[in-house]
Parts: C-alpha cells; structure tokens; sequence
C-alpha cells in the first residue's frame, strides 16, 4: 500500500533502531478513510477464507479489525488486556510481553465470542517480536477454532515475530514491512 507507506514517512518517527512510532496513523489518532483502506485490502486478500469472526488485541488494533470485519460482514472480537467488573469470567487466557509497552500482561477472550465452529481472521497493527501473536494464536487454537491467518499492519522485518508466525504454517499477509530502523530513517522492503 503506497499510501500508507508515504503517510508513514510523512507522520511516522522514529525512536530507536527498535521502536517506529505512528500515534499520528495507529495508536492515538486514525484517519477513518486511510483504516477503512486498509481493512478493505485485508477483506480482498481474505475474502475466499470463508472467515467467521475478525480478532484483534487492544487497542490499537481495534480500528484496523472494525475495517476488515466491516468489509467482510463478519463480528469483531478483540482481546482484552484488563480484567473490568463486567469481564467474563469464563475466558481463554494467555500471559504475554508487551515489545513497546514493555511489561507482561494478560489477554483474554471471552469463550461465548470464540468456539470450535468459528475460522477466524487476526488483525493486528504491528508485528515486532510477536509475543501478543502468540498469545492469541494460542487462544484461537485452545477455542478449536481454525485460524485463516493474520493481517498485519506493519511488520517489522528486523525482528522475529512475522518470520516465527510464518514458520508455523501461519499465513501472513502484510501491507508494509519495514526492514530497517537504523540511524533514524525508515527503510522499506520491497
């Protein structure tokens, strides 16, 4: 997606060789055409799967998801990171890191969203290490649902995660990746 990719080098920044913000484009403000885009791209790109359910982590990914749930008819289900009062009780759980929020919580599914007769499709924003995806691949495969692949926003090719989810069988589709961080400029791969 060249857009997203000139949107990125025009509001994106960069923090470290490790760390590219986009609060402008992902993680605080959205452009609703620009989302609505890309969950049109990730709906295209899985159309065919026969999808049931779109999955996401909070929160980030929650717009990305609502765009590719929308194009595809299908509900949006995303995992919660906070236990609330109104939190269901009987849910799937995994433990995991968090690459930029630097700490380790819990993702949880409530098991009346997620079952054995659902094929899902997880969005997510960005893939850096890959420890949320693993999480939630987790949850999908502890529900006995079939997961179709992933969409990611933004992989992060420097680091593992899209090549370990891959190296499970996992379909992955990216709309940018990006391969290097190094000395404050962002390099796209091709």
């Amino acid at each position: 997606m060249e857009q997203l990719k000139q949107r990125i080098l025009q509001e994106g920044s960069v923090v470290n060789d490790q760390v590219l913000k986009v609060d402008a484009l992902l993680n605080h403000q959205v452009d609703p055409q620009l989302i609505m885009e890309m969950g049109r791209e990730f709906a295209r790109r899985f159309r065919e799967e026969r999808i049931t359910k779109v999955l996401t982590v909070e929160s980030s990914g929650i717009s990305i998801a609502f765009a590719a749930a929308f194009e595809l008819g299908v509900p949006l289900v995303f995992a919660r990171r906070r236990k609330s009062v109104t939190t269901d009780n009987d849910a799937y759980c995994e433990r995991v890191p968090s690459f930029t929020k630097g700490i380790v919580t819990d993702i949880m599914v409530s098991k009346r969203f997620l079952s054995s007769e659902d094929r899902v499709l997880f969005i997510d924003d960005i893939i850096a290490n890959g420890d949320a995806a693993r999480g939630l691949i987790r949850i999908v495969e502890t529900a006995g649902a079939e997961l179709a692949g992933m969409g990611v926003v933004l992989e992060k090719t420097f680091q593992a995660g899209g090549r370990t989810i891959r190296e499970q069988g996992i379909r992955v589709e990216t709309l940018v990746k990006i391969s290097s961080l190094a000395g404050n400029r962002i390099v796209f791969e091709e």
